[in-house]
């Protein structure tokens, strides 16, 4: 495969610069400035609408079709929605709260807001309609103080909105009425003469004036208002066509299906399209086995020229070419760059996605990563270098300063730039924990540089610091870098894992399995219920043999896995288990599955255990 030319890609060139400190700490940025850019979003949107009217801004399955929007109408439309938004007295402190799911509609009311200065707030859907005692979303609704909801129908949302919802909030509703609450028709605000109070509200808006809201996943509490400012915005959409510099060469084309209520999607793809005048394709598939075949449909007839997911959604699209090489000619057709982030891709995905660029075009595709936060808008750090696996999160954007923080032996990385937040709404407290007295943003992740000696190499991630902890022996265990090298070592059976072992004798691990690769192990798998498929013994042999196999690469205890158990309980977003963009929170399994890590550990029928095989140990 390394012999295979890479796809020419026109990005960055960055020039780095960095100093020690005499305590160890470094600092890294580009020496090229931020280039100069707009005020606010809505300054591109409503250059495209002159540039480009009649271009596709947006489009929306409608049937076996396609409902598109262009950037003429949108922004016709955030005028007249922007007027019937000021109009029912929404503001910074009365914002809107979107509860329904990515659509046309919900990005068209959201741009509104944003163009007049009202924020807005997009919820995970799943706080709304899998949770059970809406508890995360009227924590969010007492901490935004909502002025009006917005739903694309009433009805799967009413019993949400009846417990979580004060009385006299109204509703903007796409279809359908909610009896005893005020209720506008979509339709009706839509159709709004938009006067001059629009065009006013928007020309007094400017760079610190608050975009939208932007939630954590709450997975340790109740989730936290993140403010997401013009200046957040704006200034990161620069820094990201600075590194992605092809987007200006050509209208950009996207097919995403991660959450708008998410930073990934929500901030960096949807606004991509919109810089550069490109067109987003909203995919209402998910890296799931029962939705991902909406997304495998989509991608069939539509070729994007920059893609994104979570390793679980390359593990099935991956499955999906090998099976269907015209799906695998259309995808890699015109895309140019690979990213991946929310975990750790597996190296045996990276090097199938390879053979599959090069089956289908002659050429490798560039697959990449970075890592930024919600607090970050979220592009902060980027890897464009050709790298022979996946880890390297690469280096800062220009505008950003880097800084690296010995802390327990590691390097703890805090940052400062345009891009970062100003804090979290309504919580003083909460913001003077999160920046140190220099003013810089504690991300909570640790790094290690990919080459001591040059900080222009990038650097690779090295765990959430809150993830790390000790066995008994008072032995700390990096818990990042140990759960990506046990994904990778199970040959692709497992999606995802979590690591146990505090205070204990041992390590061992929840082990999340990917379905599709364990009923290719079993004959008959597909037939069988989860429960059976994976206490299968031929699933548990293999599943042995490579836990024997990682664990016999151990240096020590603290890189030992002894033993596994496989969950057949999916993990539960309401619960703060995962995201609804796929990523496993490792502490909040640990804290809700205490059951599963007592049978991990109390060595019944169930539990997978590591040989011995190392001299050292057998010893």
């Amino acid at each position: 495969m390394p012999d295979a030319p890479m796809r020419p890609v026109h990005v960055w060139k960055p020039r780095l610069a960095w100093e020690t400190r005499e305590d160890g700490t470094t600092l890294v940025w580009q020496e090229d400035p931020l280039p100069e850019h707009p005020l606010r979003l809505s300054d591109r949107i409503l250059h495209w609408a002159r540039e480009a009217p009649g271009r596709t801004w947006m489009a929306e399955r409608q049937g076996d079709g396609w409902r598109e929007v262009s950037y003429a109408e949108l922004a016709d439309l955030m005028a007249r929605v922007g007027a019937a938004l000021l109009g029912l007295g929404l503001s910074e402190d009365r914002p809107l709260l979107i509860l329904s799911g990515n659509s046309i509609d919900h990005a068209v009311v959201a741009l509104s807001a944003q163009h007049v200065g009202i924020p807005s707030a997009a919820v995970a859907v799943a706080y709304s309609l899998v949770s059970t005692d809406y508890a995360k979303l009227r924590d969010i609704a007492a901490q935004v103080t909502p002025g009006a909801v917005f739903v694309d129908r009433a009805a799967p949302f009413s019993a949400a909105i009846e417990a979580a919802i004060p009385p006299e909030v109204p509703v903007i509703a796409g279809e359908g009425d909610l009896p005893g609450r005020r209720v506008l028709s979509w339709a009706d605000v839509r159709a709004t003469d938009p006067g001059d109070a629009a065009r006013s509200a928007y020309e007094a808006t400017g760079p610190d004036t608050v975009a939208k809201f932007l939630f954590t996943s709450g997975t340790t509490g109740s989730p936290k208002a993140v403010i997401q400012t013009q200046r957040m915005l704006t200034s990161n959409m620069a820094m990201v066509t600075d590194c992605y510099r092809y987007l200006e060469d050509e209208p950009p084309v996207f097919v995403d299906w991660a959450p708008w209520n998410h930073v990934a999607s929500g901030n960096k793809v949807t606004n991509m399209a919109l810089w550069n005048g490109g067109t987003f394709y909203i995919d209402a598939g998910k890296p799931t086995p029962r939705d991902m075949g909406e997304t495998i449909r989509n991608l069939r007839e539509v070729s994007p020229t920059w893609y994104f997911n979570v390793p679980a959604g390359y593990e099935m699209l991956v499955e999906a070419m090998e099976q269907d090489p015209a799906l695998a000619e259309t995808f890699f057709a015109r895309v140019k760059m690979l990213v991946y982030a929310g975990a750790g891709m597996a190296k045996h995905t990276w090097d199938r996605l390879e053979a599959l660029s090069v089956k289908a075009t002659g050429q490798r595709t560039l697959i990449s990563a970075g890592l930024g936060s919600t607090e970050t808008a979220p592009f902060a750090l980027f890897c464009t270098d050709e790298q022979d696996g996946p880890g390297n999160i690469g280096i800062p954007a220009r505008g950003i300063t880097v800084k690296l923080v010995p802390t327990g032996g590691k390097l703890e990385l805090r940052l400062k730039g345009p891009n970062v937040t100003p804090g979290y709404w309504r919580a003083p407290e909460l913001t003077a924990e999160s920046f140190d007295d220099e003013g810089f943003y504690n991300m909570g992740d640790a790094v290690r540089p990919a080459d001591p000696a040059d900080p222009a190499k990038g650097y690779l991630f090295d765990g959430r610091t809150a993830e790390n902890f000790k066995l008994r022996t008072g032995t700390w265990v990096a818990v990042g870098a140990l759960r990506a090298g046990l994904i990778d070592a199970m040959d692709g059976l497992v999606r995802d894992a979590v690591v146990a072992g505090e205070d204990r004798e041992e390590l061992g691990a929840l082990l999340i399995p990917f379905r599709p690769a364990m009923e290719r192990l079993v004959e008959g798998g597909e037939a069988l219920e989860d429960a059976a498929l994976y206490d299968h013994p031929k699933a548990r042999e293999r599943l042995a043999e490579l836990l024997s196999a990682h664990a016999a690469k151990a240096t020590g205890s603290s890189t030992r896995i002894a033993r596994a158990l496989v969950l057949t309980e999916p993990l539960h977003m309401d619960r703060g288990e995962v995201t609804d963009k796929g990523s496993v929170n490792q502490r909040a399994v640990l804290r809700n599955r205490g059951d599963a890590v007592e049978r991990l550990y109390a060595d019944g029928p169930e539990v997978i255990r590591a040989t011995r095989t190392t001299a050292k140990e057998a010893s």
